[in-house]
């Protein structure tokens, strides 16, 4: 199953989303609907199928827009986009979704603040 979204700052776009879910993981639950009906979201539902985050993979780039992407987020000309992959993996070590983050480069920072075990 595959979820977009787009999300604002004000009146600017400022990063596209798309979610990827197993189909097995999405039926039957509300991840069909536009907003998640769970109270903790998205990830509430991924818990709720017995999918708790455990590690986290993120590639990072940055590049310039495609057409759609200039479109979407309104880039004036000459603004890159930050690119990010993001992979949830879950306690049994499998993987359980994949978001991918397009983000204005203009308009974003990235602060990492993991705790190293």
């Amino acid at each position: 199953m595959q979820r977009e979204n787009v999300f604002w700052a004000d009146d600017d776009p400022v990063q596209r989303v798309t979610t990827y879910i197993p189909w097995t993981i999405a039926k039957g639950t509300g991840l069909l609907k536009d907003e998640v009906p769970h109270q903790y979201g998205i990830h509430g539902v991924f818990e709720d199928k017995g999918h708790t985050m455990k590690h986290i993979r993120e590639e990072i780039s940055a590049r310039m827009p495609r057409a759609e992407e200039t479109q979407h987020l309104r880039l004036p000309p000459g603004v890159p986009v930050i690119d990010v992959w993001h992979t949830s993996v879950d306690q049994d070590g499998q993987p359980y979704e994949v978001t991918r983050f397009v983000m204005r480069a203009d308009m974003t920072g990235l602060l990492y603040d993991v705790p190293v075990e």
